[in-house]
């Protein structure tokens, strides 16, 4: 997925300031097994995946997925973006990615030079609040079946790329209980 198509699915912004925004993204690519964002360290770079997967987890005492990204989405630490503060996930790529690379001084610098960049910058926080929520609100109010089945709905390109572990990990149940929803579904 483009650029320009990645901070339309955002926020539109006026083609001037969509070009100067974009002026200030590089493009990367990374192997698979890199780890973009690290646990505890201040992240000072906001991606936007082109192409690729990656996942988001936490250490406790084994890793626990909370989320999934893929091409078109964002990637960042929003502790980080917001506090200027160590971050609590650490972010791995599960394919080999392409992806684009924003300095977050950068885009501070540009809200201050441009309102409708600020204002893509407002859009772009809400929406990462909701997709926050949203997470929030299905591992509190619905079970392990529940979730297996809206991922499968939502997302259904993930169960073909994704390890079982790391699905059973997201769902927060075990291989085997995973085992057992997917048999009892089929």
């Amino acid at each position: 997925m483009d650029i320009s198509n990645i901070l339309d699915r955002i926020h539109e912004l006026p083609e001037q300031s969509k070009l100067a925004l974009q002026n200030n993204v590089t493009e990367i690519a990374l192997a698979k097994g890199h780890i973009l964002l690290k646990a505890n360290k201040i992240e000072s770079n906001i991606y936007f995946i082109k192409k690729g997967l990656v996942r988001a987890y936490v250490e406790r005492d084994n890793e626990v997925t909370f989320w999934f990204g893929k091409e078109g989405e964002t990637v960042i630490s929003m502790k980080s973006y917001v506090e200027e503060q160590p971050g609590y996930e650490t972010i791995e790529l599960l394919e080999d990615c392409e992806l684009y690379e924003l300095k977050t001084e950068n885009l501070r610098k540009l809200f201050n030079e441009d309102v409708h960049i600020a204002n893509w910058g407002r859009k772009f926080a809400e929406k990462e609040l909701i997709k926050t929520e949203e997470r929030l609100i299905s591992k509190q109010f619905k079970n392990a079946s529940e979730r297996y089945l809206e991922l499968m709905k939502d997302h259904p390109e993930l169960l073909q790329r994704v390890q079982l572990g790391h699905i059973a990990s997201y769902l927060g149940i075990t291989q085997v209980s995973l085992s057992r929803i997917r048999a009892e579904l089929k």
